[in-house]
C-alpha cells in the first residue's frame, strides 16, 4: 500500500511550509513516528514524523515552499525492511582499510630556486627595499635572469595594502522561511511604530547576595537554577499592573489593555532567534518562573517548539547580556507595545550615601510605542523595574524571602 504524507497544518494561520532539511534519503527505510524532515514555517522549525513504516519516496526538494495539505513524501507500507549483512559489510570496511595511500606529489625544487634567485636583490637594491619596508617579491626585477637593480629599487613604491593573497570567496545561502519572517517582522516594527528608547542602571548587589545565599538551598529544593529571569519577570510583571498602558496593543484606532501579563522570552535557538510565552506570568512564584523558562528553552534548543508556544505574548524581555552586550536599543516584537532589554553585568563606581563605591551595575533599556505609551509612563515603568531590583526582598518577596523561594 502507498501512504502519501502530507504536510500537516503547523497553525492556524499559516498557509505554507519550506523543506528545510530531509533527514532521510530517497529509497531509505524509515520506521512509523521517525523524524524524516525538518520545514520551516514563518514562526517555526517544525519536524516532520513518519506516519508508517516503509520505503520512502520524497516528492520535494529542500528549500522548496510546499502548500499545507500537499503530498510531500510517498510511503510503501508493504515493503519488506532490508537484511543489513553484516559480514558483507565487514568485508567493505576491510577493503577501505587495505587501499594503498597515494603518494603526494613531488616538488621541483630547481623552479623554486629559479624563482628566488629571480627575486633576490643586489645588496645596494637590498638596503634601499629595507629602508622604504618593501619585501623583494612586491618588486619585478629588470637585471639579468629577472635579479632586482638598484634602479628597480629606487623607483619601488611601497604596496597601499591591495590584497595579494588570502581567502576571498563568498558564499550565497538562501534565507529560511523563519529568518526571513523574523527580518520582515523586524523591519515592519521600525517602520510602523513610533519607537523610542528609555534607559536606566539597576544596582545588582542585593539580588547577588540572595543568589549567592539561597542558590544552592533552591537548586536542591527544586533541581532548578536561581537565576536573573525570575527575578526581572516578577519586576517587570510588577511594574506592568502599575502602568497598564504598557501592557497595551494597538489594534486599528482602538487600544487593547490587557489585565494578564503573557511575558515572551527572546531566546536563540539553532534555527535562529524564538521568543516563546510565558502565561499569565503574574501567577508564577520564581520556582514557577525558573521551571517554565527552563521548558521553553529546552524546546526552542531542540526544535519542538510550536506556534501556539509563540503566539500571544503581551511584552518581551530580551537577555542580550548573555552574549556580552553592555548597552542597546531593542527593537518591539509587534504588535505588542513595549520590550525590556537586559544587558551584562559590569562592576563600576557608583555613589551610595555620599560614597564612590564599587557595585555591580546592570545596564537596561525599554524600547515602547510611542504612540500608545506617554514618556510618563515608559520612564515610570523602567523606574519601577530598577526599584524592584535593588529591593527584591522588599518589593518582589513581601519581606519573607524563604516563602517567596518555597524553601
Amino acid at each position: 500500500m502507498i501512504l502519501e504524507m502530507k504536510v500537516p497544518s503547523p497553525g492556524e494561520s499559516i498557509k505554507e511550509v519550506e523543506i528545510a532539511t530531509w533527514l532521510v534519503k530517497d529509497g531509505d527505510y524509515v520506521e512509523k513516528d521517525q523524524a524524516i524532515a525538518e520545514v520551516d514555517s514563518d514562526k517555526a522549525t517544525l519536524e516532520l514524523p513518519a506516519e508508517a513504516s516503509g520505503i520512502i519516496t520524497l516528492k520535494a526538494e529542500e528549500g522548496d515552499a510546499v502548500a499545507v495539505g500537499a503530498v510531500v513524501c510517498l510511503i510503501d507500507t508493504s515493503a519488506a525492511k532490508p537484511v543489513v549483512d553484516a559480514s558483507a559489510l565487514a568485508k567493505e570496511a576491510a577493503k577501505e582499510v587495505a587501499k594503498p595511500v597515494a603518494e603526494a606529489p613531488k616538488v621541483e625544487a630547481p623552479a623554486v630556486a629559479k624563482t628566488y634567485a629571480a627575486q633576490t636583490p643586489s645588496p645596494a637594491a637590498k638596503k634601499i627595499l629595507d629602508e622604504k619596508s618593501i619585501q623583494p617579491t612586491d618588486v619585478v626585477g629588470t637585471g639579468k635572469g629577472g635579479r632586482i637593480t638598484k634602479d628597480d629599487a629606487v623607483n619601488a613604491v611601497p604596496s597601499m595594502g591591495t590584497p595579494t593573497g588570502g581567502n576571498r570567496g563568498s558564499e550565497r545561502t538562501k534565507l529560511s522561511m523563519l529568518r526571513r519572517k523574523v527580518a520582515e517582522r523586524l523591519v515592519s516594527a521600525k517602520n510602523e511604530t513610533a519607537m523610542l528608547t528609555t534607559f536606566n542602571e539597576v544596582d545588582m548587589t542585593a539580588i547577588y547576595a540572595l543568589r549567592e545565599q539561597y542558590k544552592e538551598e533552591f537548586k536542591t529544593k527544586h533541581g532548578l537554577g536561581l537565576g536573573f529571569m525570575s527575578f526581572f519577570t516578577k519586576a517587570v510583571t510588577r511594574a506592568l499592573q502599575l502602568y497598564p498602558d504598557v501592557n497595551s496593543m494597538i489594534d486599528g484606532q482602538e487600544k487593547i489593555s490587557y489585565n494578564f501579563c503573557d511575558i515572551s522570552v527572546a531566546v536563540s535557538g539553532p534555527k535562529g532567534l524564538m521568543v516563546p510565552v510565558m502565561r499569565s506570568a503574574e501567577t508564577l512564584s520564581f520556582r514557577g518562573v525558573e521551571a517554565e523558562i527552563k521548558r521553553l528553552a529546552i524546546r526552542a534548543r531542540d526544535g519542538q517548539i510550536t506556534v501556539d508556544e509563540m503566539t500571544g505574548g503581551t511584552f518581551t524581555i530580551s537577555n542580550g547580556g548573555v552574549f556580552g552586550s553592555m548597552l542597546s536599543t531593542p527593537i518591539i516584537n509587534p504588535p505588542q507595545s513595549g520590550i525590556l532589554g537586559m544587558h551584562n553585568v559590569v562592576e563600576r563606581a557608583i555613589v551610595k550615601n555620599g560614597q564612590i563605591v564599587i557595585a555591580p551595575v546592570m545596564f537596561v533599556a525599554l524600547s515602547y510605542d510611542h504612540r500608545i505609551i506617554d514618556g510618563r509612563e515608559s520612564v515610570g515603568f523602567l523606574v519601577a523595574v530598577k526599584e524592584a531590583l535593588e529591593k527584591p526582598e522588599e518589593l518582589l518577596m513581601d519581606g519573607n524571602v524563604k516563602r517567596a523561594l518555597e524553601l
